[in-house]
């Protein structure tokens, strides 16, 4: 029992933390790099802008492993999650163990760009710049490629927590 609606403990909640979770999206995985030097992160604030050419923008963790992955080679891939991979996304985000690696969950194969995730539209790009804003590191690329597989349940991220989307 307790006599407190909230916990009297935490910190004041960061109103720009609250409003970014209120907006929602797609959650989507970053990787980069070859067989024995690679990495990923899970990635929900991004955006694509059409032009010519397109491109996708990401907020990555400027202190990731896949940062310096990108910085290093230049290339990634973005894949868009399903409902089934939060486990995953959990994994690549830091946020649940992964004995053996991150890459043993999950079917993978080699791409130029990095690995790829089996089953999941994904985009392969080419890093533009990479600049630190605010406490993230906004990484422009720019879209080589892109390869569709169709919705199942497309995962999805709001105030916090993992939602499934019937598509």
């Amino acid at each position: 029992m307790t006599i407190h609606s909230t916990n009297p403990f935490a910190a004041d909640p960061d109103p720009v933390r609250r409003f970014r979770g209120r907006l929602g999206g797609a959650v989507s995985l970053w990787t980069a790099g070859a067989e024995d030097d690679r990495a990923g992160l899970t990635v929900s604030s991004l955006m694509v802008a059409n032009g010519e050419p397109a491109r996708v923008l990401g907020l990555l963790d400027p202190d990731s492993a896949f940062a310096e992955r990108l910085a290093a080679t230049g290339l990634a891939v973005v894949h868009l999650l399903e409902w089934e991979d939060h486990g995953l996304a959990d994994v690549f985000g830091g946020v649940a163990p992964a004995p053996g690696g991150a890459f043993r969950l999950g079917q993978w194969t080699q791409a130029v760009h990095g690995p790829v995730l089996a089953d999941r539209t994904h985009a392969l790009v080419r890093l533009e710049t990479l600049t630190d804003i605010g406490w993230s590191a906004l990484a422009t690329t720019t879209v080589e490629e892109i390869v569709m597989v169709a919705d199942r349940q497309p995962l999805e991220h709001r105030r916090g927590r993992y939602q499934r989307h019937d598509g």
